[in-house]
């Protein structure tokens, strides 16, 4: 039994070897990485610097003093023609996609303070 089991006579060489370069090389990336970071912060600070500054409060567009407020009225959607074949988007007539309502027609029911939307309101 003893002759399956090899005999070590010679030490063996371990893949880290070299303790100090081990340790040293991660150690140096680290502070290449942040001399790099420290530098680009640096070069934003003063890319910064030469930008314009920010307009003030009073040169910022100013809304308009009689807005529209909010319109009532109901659209009707174009309808689609039916046909046998897929139509592309390209094949519609252009892009007015809704008209005027007829003024006299029922109005959706819709409830005041209410959302409108799918389970909430």
């Amino acid at each position: 039994m003893t002759a399956l089991i090899p005999q070590v006579t010679q030490p063996v060489e371990l893949a880290a070897s070299h303790d100090f370069f081990v340790g040293i090389g991660p150690a140096l990336v680290g502070i290449i990485v942040v001399i790099l970071l420290i530098l680009a912060v640096a070069f934003g600070w003063r890319r910064r610097r030469r930008e314009p500054a920010p307009p003030r409060p009073q040169d910022q567009p100013r809304p308009p003093t009689d807005p529209r407020g909010y319109e009532t009225g109901n659209r009707e959607p174009d309808e689609v023609p039916r046909s046998d074949e897929r139509m592309l988007p390209h094949e519609f007539k252009g892009s007015e996609g809704t008209r005027p309502g007829d003024p006299n027609k029922e109005q959706s029911p819709w409830q005041e303070g209410h959302s409108g939307s799918f389970g909430n309101g």
